[in-house]
C-alpha cells in the first residue's frame, strides 16, 4: 500500500493542488494529512472540499481545534498580528459554516492503519505524546523519546513543525512530512509531501519537494 502524506496546508489551495497535481504521476491508496487544513489561508473553503473529494484521512492540527472551539468575541489582541489574525479567524469561520466547523471539531487527533509488515502507523499533529506539541528536527533521541510516550506505533507520521526529517529513536521511524502552505525558506517557495510505500518486506519513505510558482510567475 502506498500512502501521500502531507501536513499543515494552512488553507493555501493553489499548494495543495501542485501536490496532488504532483502525486497523479503515482499511484496511491490513501492520502494522510497531519493536521492544520484551513487556517489562515486564501481558500479555506475550497481547501476542505478538496480534501474531502479526494478522500483524505485527516487528524486535527493546533489550528483546526482553535478555529473550531474558540470564541472570536471572547479573545483579545494584544498586538497588530494577533488583531490581524483574530480578523482572518472570523472571516474564516464565516467561509466555512457551522456544518464545517462542527465537523473540525470532531476530527480525531490520531488515526492508525496498519502495515503489510506486521506494524502500525500512526498519523498525528504533533507527537502522540501530546498531539499539540511538535517533534522538531533539532531534538535529542531524549526529547524525542519523551514525545514518543509508549505508544505502540512502528511509524510516526506527524507535521506541526513545518520541517520534513526521516529519522530512527529507539527502533520508532519519524518522519515528519513537512507543510504544504507554509514551508519554511528564504528561497522560491517550495511545498512538501511524502511517499511511504508498506510491503510484506518493511516501508519505504521517499519525501518529495513541489515547486510553487510565485505570483510574478503566474503573471507573466
Amino acid at each position: 500500500m502506498r500512502f501521500l502524506c502531507i501536513s499543515d496546508v494552512h488553507g493555501d489551495l493553489d499548494a495543495l493542488a501542485a501536490v496532488l497535481a504532483t502525486a497523479e504521476r503515482r499511484s496511491f491508496q490513501k492520502l494522510l494529512v497531519a493536521g492544520d487544513i484551513v487556517f489562515p489561508g486564501a481558500h479555506p473553503l475550497e481547501t476542505w472540499r478538496r480534501l474531502a473529494s479526494a478522500g483524505a484521512v485527516l487528524v486535527q492540527g493546533v489550528s483546526d481545534k482553535a478555529l473550531a472551539l474558540l470564541d472570536p468575541d471572547e479573545l483579545t489582541p494584544s498586538s497588530p498580528h494577533e488583531e490581524k489574525m483574530l480578523e482572518r479567524m472570523i472571516a474564516v469561520r464565516e467561509e466555512l459554516g457551522e456544518l464545517i466547523l462542527e465537523r473540525l471539531k470532531k476530527l480525531p487527533t490520531t488515526a492508525r492503519f496498519p502495515l503489510e509488515d506486521g506494524g502500525e502507523l500512526l498519523l498525528v499533529h504533533g507527537s502522540p505524546a501530546d498531539p499539540a506539541e511538535a517533534i522538531t528536527h533539532d531534538m535529542d533521541d531524549d526529547e524525542v523519546n519523551a514525545l514518543l510516550g509508549d505508544d505502540p506505533a512502528d511509524v510516526i507520521v506527524c507535521g506541526m513543525s513545518h520541517v520534513p526529517f526521516d529519522r530512527m529513536v529507539g527502533g520508532v521511524r519519524i518522519v515528519n512530512v513537512g507543510s504544504v502552505g507554509e514551508a519554511p525558506g528564504a528561497g522560491p517557495r517550495v511545498a512538501h509531501a511524502t511517499w511511504i510505500e508498506s510491503t510484506p518486506g518493511g516501508v519505504t519513505v521517499e519525501p518529495i519537494t513541489v515547486p510553487l510558482e510565485t505570483p510574478a510567475r503566474r503573471a507573466s
